[in-house]
């Protein structure tokens, strides 16, 4: 975490990953509330069909914008490794949004003023919450093993 703040290349770096982490936030929740919305799906089960688009789409873009240095390691093993520091991460997440989402639906359900709409704000609160605590756990992970072959000094 020191290297954020004292190394201006990774602080910029991690700003772009930010950027990428938003873009794939917005995939989804985009993607988790239309799967709810219009399919009736559970949240664990559409949480995980989003998560797998916004990866794709994150992949993408820190390939080729966040780490463009990178590309030194072939296509398939970057991406197999980024998968499985996502996996990972989607092991992180499933038991947020499992376990999360009921007691912020009730405790959001109690709040007068809320009915009709603490189902939504829960679903988006917990996606939220777990967006975050997988997001800092995929910048270390993938900084330093999935973009490993860069020089922290050099490149921006």
């Amino acid at each position: 975490m020191t290297v954020l703040i004292t190394n201006p290349v990774e602080r910029n770096r991690f700003l772009k990953f930010a950027v990428v982490g938003v873009i794939g936030a917005l995939i989804d929740f985009g993607v988790m509330n239309l799967l709810v919305s219009l399919f009736s799906l559970s949240l664990v089960f559409a949480g995980t069909i989003s998560f797998i688009c916004a990866v794709i789409s994150n992949f993408v873009w820190n390939r080729f914008w966040t780490y463009p240095e990178s590309r030194s390691k072939p296509l398939a093993r970057q991406l197999f490794q980024f998968a499985l520091v996502n996996a990972a991460g989607l092991l992180i997440r499933v038991p947020i949004l499992h376990f999360g989402e009921p007691a912020f639906d009730q405790l959001l359900g109690n709040i007068p003023g809320t009915t009709g709409i603490h189902q939504l704000l829960s679903h988006n609160g917990t996606l939220a919450i777990a967006v975050g605590v997988v997001m800092m756990w995929n910048f270390f992970v993938n900084r330093y093993w999935t973009y490993n072959d860069i020089d922290s000094e050099r490149f921006a």
